[in-house]
């Protein structure tokens, strides 16, 4: 994975001093600020690889940086993830509308938003994620089309793989079945939304042989989650 540029623009010292530390262990090359103004005078000398990016910061507010970093040219298309101990629905909806690509409500564990991190950046940076996924104690590798858990090979049909796949780049999302059917399966499918239930009911049992945790969700009316507190 090649040495990805993160600007961490976050006022609580605790806090960044915590997510420098681990980011750094994941080879992220960390800029922190606590002031809003200076995140954009940082932005413009070196462009980011991703922002993290708290509402309530020095100077100007979480939600102007993104817009005005949405505004210049060099930083419109690098991805934005905002942390915030404010998760009413309507500030999540402004958030994205403002141009953020993801939304952390606090308190988070660095390993969520580690995870949220190099989802993003699969997305928008493929070169930065390399070819490994992980979560939790599960491994892939995408090139390879190789699954481990706890270290142990974990044999996968190609669609469970793809359904796997689909779940490391989004950690803690849930999905309904029509949702998954349109990202794994393709939006031209004929395939019935419960079949989504079956290879749900493989790769459980696939990735949880020898009594290992349940780590896929179930949510009542919604659809499922890769969440380790399952």
């Amino acid at each position: 994975m090649s040495r990805a540029d993160m600007l961490l623009v976050e006022d609580d010292a605790a806090l960044a001093e915590l997510l420098s530390y681990h980011f750094s262990r994941e080879d992220f090359e960390v800029r922190h600020t606590v002031d809003g103004e200076e995140a954009l005078l940082l932005a413009r000398e070196a462009t980011p690889d991703i922002v993290l990016l708290d509402w309530m910061v020095e100077g100007l507010s979480g939600i102007e940086v993104c817009r005005r970093l949405r505004r210049m040219s060099e930083t419109a298309n690098v991805p934005i993830i905002m942390l915030t101990a404010r998760g009413e629905e309507e500030d999540r909806v402004r958030g994205l509308e403002t141009g953020a690509d993801d939304y952390v409500t606090k308190p988070f564990s660095p390993r969520e938003l580690i995870a949220r991190v190099n989802a993003v950046l699969r997305r928008v940076r493929p070169a930065l994620a390399g070819e490994q996924l992980t979560y939790a104690d599960i491994e892939m590798d995408t090139v390879g089309h190789k699954v481990r858990r706890g270290g142990e090979v974990v044999p996968l049909g190609p669609t469970e793989f793809r359904l796997l796949k689909h779940f490391l780049e989004h950690p803690g999302w849930v999905f309904s079945r029509e949702r998954l059917l349109d990202a794994v399966w393709g939006h031209d499918s004929d395939i019935e939304s419960r079949t989504v239930d079956v290879h749900i009911r493989r790769l459980r049992k696939a990735i949880n042989e020898g009594g290992r945790p349940d780590i896929i969700r179930t949510v009542r009316s919604a659809g499922y989650a890769l969440d380790s507190g399952a």
